[in-house]
């Protein structure tokens, strides 16, 4: 065999074949499957059922956008539903599942290799490749795949950072819209945009990314206006839940929208049910968070791209301080960035405890939550746990933001990235 650098254990060659075959010996032993009693196998405990149930709405023809709004944007959506039609008599959960399983899969092997390749970018080939195998063996993203798709946003997100750090201005502002039609939050990409790039870039970036998002929805409003408007506000109407805002609200469930059948109307606003309204509201919190953001963006020493990245990922924390819900899968954009801003042993600890808190929270407390009265609303012996883990969480990323900041207030170890010449 040959025992080149190409075929060398530390081979990118090496790292995707482990990684691939770790995630599909995973798929292979817990297949998805809905029985009668419910779903078992890899996707149990996660969102994936409920939007095969969306999904399925097809079957009465009923498709999103048009018969059903969705708080996320439109790929997500469009995805999941086309796959449910492709797969025509062969569709069930079962195959559905697997083949975007399959997508998330290789969203992932992306992830894995743009963590390699920006690390590489900032640190050299040694540093980039020990990140990637760190990355390559968080437990956190090898599971979240197969509940949700987060994989997906943070691949955008992630390639848009790339971009940004090769002086790939177009490119990353192409990524970053495609981030945006998935999930809302690569927008905050833009921020790292405005601190390290020049004026003319910044309305460049600006203009090419709105202008594709908006292309993307215009065709939506013009299939069905009241249902495109409630799935772009629904995410700011969304009650208080599991963050330190719901404890001071009293709202002590999960953050779901509702059953299936509940977006099949036009609500004049997201009903929360029973929950609580919020005792301090969205707009003072992000006003808050805006004020932080500008005297991040007012106060920032370092010009070189691991301030681009740290910035990036300050933008991320301070969003999610501030927002008044939580879901657990979000860690899985918070280790990349954490790993890549602070590649030590320090690092790597934070994520740890990071991903212990979130699967501490779901699926081992909250599933316990189904047998309360009420069903679905933490409280009992478990309240105190529950609360504690969230109080534990924020504190974490708080502690992480001012770790990124105190990144931000050193002096640059390289040449400004936004003096390149950009693309």
């Amino acid at each position: 065999m040959n025992n080149g650098i190409a075929d060398s254990l530390g081979s990118i060659r090496a790292l995707v074949m482990l990684y691939l075959s770790f995630r599909l010996l995973m798929l292979l032993a817990y297949q998805p499957v809905l029985t009668e009693h419910g779903e078992v196998g890899i996707g149990a405990g996660g969102d994936r059922l409920f939007h095969f149930r969306l999904a399925a709405l097809a079957d009465e023809g009923k498709l999103p956008f048009r018969d059903w709004w969705s708080e996320f944007p439109p790929i997500w959506p469009a995805i999941s539903t086309s796959v449910y039609l492709l797969l025509g008599e062969k569709v069930n959960y079962s195959n559905w599942s697997f083949v975007l399983g399959m997508l998330m899969l290789a969203f992932e092997t992306g992830n894995l290799l743009l963590v390699r390749g920006i690390g590489c970018l900032l640190y050299g080939e040694s540093t980039g490749a020990n990140l990637a195998w760190v990355y390559a063996i968080s437990i956190a993203p090898a599971i979240f795949m197969w509940w949700n798709f987060d994989s997906m946003m943070n691949f955008f997100f992630l390639i848009g950072i790339y971009y940004l750090i090769k002086g790939r201005d177009s490119r990353a502002a192409l990524a970053t819209a495609a981030g945006v039609l998935v999930k809302f939050l690569p927008a905050l990409v833009f921020g790292a945009v405005m601190r390290y790039r020049h004026k003319s870039t910044i309305i460049r970036f600006a203009t090419l990314s709105a202008t594709l998002v908006m292309l993307a929805y215009l065709p939506l409003f013009a299939i069905n206006q009241e249902l495109t408007y409630i799935s772009l506000r629904a995410q700011a109407e969304k009650p208080s839940s599991q963050t330190i805002w719901a404890l001071l609200d009293g709202n002590y469930s999960t953050g779901n929208f509702g059953a299936v059948e509940d977006r099949l109307t036009q609500p004049d606003k997201v009903d929360i049910g029973d929950r609580n309204t919020a005792r301090i509201s969205n707009g003072l919190r992000l006003a808050i968070a805006v004020g932080l953001g500008i005297l991040v963006f007012l106060t920032t020493k370092r010009y070189d791209d691991r301030g681009l990245v740290a910035f990036a990922g300050l933008t991320i924390l301070i969003f999610y301080l501030q927002a008044q819900a939580w879901s657990p899968q979000w860690v899985t954009l918070i280790i990349p960035l954490t790993l890549l801003a602070f590649p030590s042993v320090q690092g790597v600890l934070a994520t740890i405890t990071l991903s212990l808190l979130a699967f501490a929270e779901y699926p081992m407390l909250w599933s316990r939550a189904a047998d309360l009265d009420p069903p679905g609303q933490m409280g009992g012996e478990w309240f105190l746990p529950w609360a504690l883990i969230v109080l534990l969480r924020t504190g974490l990323l708080a502690g992480l933001a001012v770790a990124f900041y105190k990144v931000l207030r050193e002096q640059s170890a390289a040449t400004n990235s936004g003096e390149r010449q950009t693309q």
